[in-house]
């Protein structure tokens, strides 16, 4: 049940308890209890709405920034990706493989915001050699959501 219940609501975490429990064949207070129990365990680490922020007034700005880092001694990556996920303004922080060690996303109201947290905050960090900036300029389909959609032609078909 467990796996089938992770694959359910990672795609729909809205969907209600009695509905899950009829899917899965089981009753609604044993979905309760392994909700409960994948959360306790770190397993569901929380629950997100996908927005299409192009479709609202609010301006923002996501970057995606590759790091270039000098691991330190005993921690590896873990203490400088710590102390960068700490921003409020970092969305993300993952190690990497390739030629970069850390992604980092990033949100601001402007280029010039993002930009700047780079420069002032980012690249000042005594263990960061190098950085690479890559803003958003459009998204399409982002955590398996899909946000732009041909429109049907909903002109009726004249045959003669």
């Amino acid at each position: 049940m467990r796996d089938e219940l992770l694959a359910i609501i990672e795609k729909n975490s809205r969907m209600d308890l009695k509905d899950l429990a009829v899917i899965l064949g089981v009753e609604e207070i044993d979905v309760v209890n392994e909700l409960a129990a994948l959360e306790a365990e770190g397993i569901v680490c929380g629950y997100h709405t996908m927005i299409n922020w192009e479709k609202t007034n609010i301006d923002k700005v996501t970057a995606l920034i590759e790091v270039r880092v000098t691991p330190q001694r005993g921690q590896g990556f873990d203490s400088i990706a710590e102390r960068i996920y700490k921003y409020p303004e970092v969305r993300s922080v993952y190690l990497i493989s390739g030629g970069y060690d850390l992604m980092v996303i990033l949100e601001g109201k402007t280029l010039r915001e993002v930009s700047s947290f780079v420069s002032d905050k980012l690249s000042t960090l005594e263990t960061v050699l190098s950085t690479a900036t890559h803003f958003i300029l459009k998204k399409y389909k982002d955590h398996g959501t899909v946000f732009t959609r041909k429109k049907e032609d909903e002109r009726e078909m004249i045959t003669p």
